[in-house]
């Protein structure tokens, strides 16, 4: 793991203040790093290291063991895909391979406009909403392929509309 990188360190600073002297807030560093950056890049992990004296590998560890963090940066939609009993008996493989046509991408994976990332979870707890995907802290419950293809196309419409496309 290479500690070079070029994210701005300081603007963890406050952060750091507030949580570093006690190690059980390594949890809470590590989403508020994740808030700043959208992800946890390398650098920012090191540095997150040496400031509160745990070890990089530690800090990996957690990173790795919790879902809800991100060591790859992300496309502007997060798509993820509820993958749970009540999604999965209700269709989310089928919203899945149909994301994957429509985007060309698979789980795991950013478009590579840099737009649509996608990343099957264990469950959203939206279980009466079934299928279910939350894009960017929004659910959209009840899915048909139909309503898939209208919300990415409309997603797609306003990133370009932002961007005066």
């Amino acid at each position: 793991m290479s500690t070079s990188g070029s994210s701005d360190l300081s603007l963890l600073d406050g952060v750091m203040s507030e949580y570093s002297q006690a190690p059980e807030n390594l949890i809470t560093i590590l989403q508020k790093a994740q808030d700043i950056y959208g992800y946890l890049p390398v650098d920012v992990i090191y540095y997150i290291a040496q400031r509160t004296g745990v070890k990089p590998a530690k800090i990996m560890g957690v990173a790795t063991f919790y879902s809800q963090f991100r060591l790859e940066p992300v496309g502007k939609y997060l798509i993820l895909l509820c993958n749970g009993t009540a999604c999965h008996v209700n269709g989310s493989e089928e919203i899945e391979r149909l994301i994957g046509e429509k985007l060309f991408i698979q789980n795991g994976d950013t478009t590579a406009d840099g737009l649509f990332s996608l990343r099957k979870v264990s469950c959203l707890g939206c279980c009466s909403l079934s299928p279910v995907m939350m894009i960017n802290d929004e659910a959209y419950g009840s899915l048909t392929p139909e309503k898939v293809i209208d919300i990415l196309d409309e997603l797609a419409r306003n990133a370009r509309q932002e961007e005066g496309l």
